[in-house]
């Protein structure tokens, strides 16, 4: 089990401060003190799946300074939105975590994505993280449309592994270890993006360019991805 390291005893919390951007009560305007810092929304959604490295965090966010991820992770820790631990052996290294309430920024979250994604402003094809893709994943599932289907399904995005487990309405995503056990199909791709005109533009894998891999049952595949779907644009 990973080991939590206590916060700084002198560590200030300045993201609990209510108040101190725009003086007033609403509670969506203190999430925003809590929250609303550039950089800060990508940076825990990076954490969403399981504990991060600084040093993942800054390889997966590369515009972000080291400056900045540090500011943005002491905002968080003092907050109670974000904790450190040691991973276990091998690893044995000091990381970073969502706290429970932390992860109950994941359905604010969704909802904001589906808000945004329906502007015209929004560009699909921008560079999307493997954890990024992984949640809209659950964020633009149909749950109507799963019906009695349920399975396991391994995603490879460039060397980052996930396994999806789909059931009882929702699909569950965690990191898949080396010694994961079989799915029922395999999706693999060297960047998110090229995950994205299969899944969300309904086009098949040879329409896309053939960058995506897909094995398993040919009728399961195309099945699980029609559960997915973006929602209308504005106008």
């Amino acid at each position: 089990m990973a080991k939590r390291i206590p916060p700084a005893m002198n560590a200030v919390p300045d993201g609990a401060s209510h108040g101190r951007w725009y003086r007033d009560a609403c509670g969506a305007a203190f999430a925003m003190e809590l929250v609303g810092e550039r950089w800060t929304l990508p940076i825990v959604r990076e954490m969403m799946l399981g504990p991060r490295r600084f040093n993942g965090l800054r390889a997966a966010l590369p515009g972000l300074s080291a400056k900045v991820l540090t500011e943005r992770l002491g905002s968080l820790e003092a907050s109670g939105i974000v904790r450190r631990l040691i991973l276990p052996p091998p690893a044995s290294v000091q990381a970073y975590a969502l706290t429970e309430w932390g992860l109950g920024l994941e359905p604010v979250m969704q909802e904001l994505g589906r808000w945004a994604v329906r502007s015209p402003g929004h560009d699909p094809m921008l560079p999307l993280t493997p954890v990024a893709f992984m949640l809209s994943l659950r964020t633009m599932l149909v749950p109507e449309r799963i019906g009695d289907l349920a399975l396991r399904v391994l995603f490879e995005v460039g060397t980052a592994r996930f396994i999806g487990t789909l059931g009882q309405g929702e699909l569950r995503v965690e990191p898949a270890g080396a010694d994961m056990a079989v799915s029922d199909l395999r999706f693999a791709a060297e960047t998110a993006t090229d995950f994205l005109p299969v899944f969300y533009g309904k086009r098949s894998v040879e329409e896309a360019g053939g960058r995506l891999s897909v094995e398993g049952d040919e009728v399961l595949a195309k099945r699980f991805i029609g559960l997915f779907a973006l929602p209308a644009k504005l106008g």
